[in-house]
């Protein structure tokens, strides 16, 4: 393990406990770059690449990051087949506490077929039948030792792929707890969390574009990117989503033109740093990870952006939505290759303690 160097005096908070999917998929390589029709059929080709599912994704990264003295406690279900095996072993070597994922002998882990276009931007289809369709807040309850462990010291996770009502019990005992509250949702769930209030319990938000314009009740279209258009759609979202929450941090992200911060004040953007892309998936996941493992860790949010940026860029350097390279070490080597010198603050956090930049 090779995480952030980091001082605990400053730590803000000292464990994640989140609720989400955990599961699997592979990738599909698609011909040609226009974006898939309704009813168009198109050839590809699988790859052998290996992807995982955001609850995973996000607690593997802060843990990585964080190192051992933060605990990274995931509630979920897996299927008890081969796959959910093997994710479970994987989650226990990378550190995570499991004590809470269950495997469930009435359904499969969790599938996520990835398709990706040859300039490596794409999208998921996920099953809505897996093991964790059966999360439910009775599940979420049994997390009551660990929030009453880290009261007032923990993040409380709310992220796709697991029934809402999951979610939101999370997001009620992180209250209950004084947790710091971060949540996702997916483009077709948004309206729903609007409708129920599900912005009121949270305190960071985290969204890519075509989210952001779904909560602000926006009509996006997915073929305009200048910069001009995503600015201005952010900016418009942003505005529109503090209403419902006008204490609510945002995070919103859009591929190459960067990601955007509403610090409940100013709004921030950030460019992406420069990487060649092998796959994006997984970045948006990654980059939330950086953001929290940034706050959690004592850095301010313009401080925690950038280790978020820096974090997405190399995980897009990698095949695999969980880039188990990621470290201090590797943080370190890829921002030095940079044209633009990452801040004097998160680059003490990634030069090893007996070597000054």
């Amino acid at each position: 393990m090779d995480p952030l160097r980091t001082d605990l005096c400053n730590w803000r908070y000292q464990a994640v406990i989140g609720v989400g999917g955990i599961g699997s998929g592979r990738f599909f390589a698609l011909n040609h770059n226009h974006t898939l029709g309704r009813e168009e059929s198109r050839s590809g080709h699988f790859l052998d690449q290996k992807d995982y599912c955001k609850l995973h994704i996000i607690a593997h990264y802060l843990k990585a990051l964080l190192g051992p003295e933060f605990a990274a406690i995931p509630i979920g279900k897996v299927g008890q087949d081969e796959t959910g095996a093997r994710l479970l072993q994987e989650m226990r070597e990378a550190g995570l506490e499991t004590h809470l994922v269950a495997m469930c002998p009435q359904a499969q882990t969790l599938f996520s077929l990835c398709f990706l276009y040859p300039d490596g931007t794409g999208g998921n289809l996920t099953t809505d039948n897996s093991a964790c369709d059966q999360v439910a807040p009775g599940d979420v309850i049994e997390a009551g030792p660990d929030f009453r462990r880290f009261s007032n010291a923990g993040i409380a996770l709310a992220v796709p792929e697991v029934p809402l009502e999951a979610r939101e019990k999370l997001l009620d005992m992180g209250t209950a707890h004084h947790f710091f509250r971060a949540a996702s949702f997916t483009s077709e769930e948004m309206d729903t969390a609007v409708e129920r209030q599900l912005l009121q319990k949270c305190d960071l938000l985290a969204m890519n574009l075509d989210e952001a314009a779904r909560a602000a009740g926006l009509r996006t279209d997915a073929e305009n990117t200048a910069a001009a258009v995503v600015t201005a759609a952010v900016t418009t979202a942003a505005e529109q989503i503090a209403h419902h929450n006008d204490r609510l941090v945002l995070s919103i992200t859009a591929g190459c033109e960067g990601s955007w911060l509403w610090d409940g004040h100013t709004l921030h953007h950030r460019p992406a740093f420069p990487a060649e892309a092998v796959s994006t998936a997984g970045a948006g996941d990654a980059h939330l990870a950086g953001l929290l493992a940034g706050f959690a860790a004592g850095l301010g949010w313009d401080e925690a952006h950038e280790l978020a940026a820096l974090v997405a860029a190399v995980s897009v350097t990698s095949p695999h939505t969980i880039d188990k390279t990621i470290g201090r070490d590797t943080l370190r080597r890829f921002g030095q290759t940079q044209a633009v010198p990452i801040s004097p603050c998160l680059e003490s956090l990634l030069f090893p303690e007996d070597t000054s930049p």
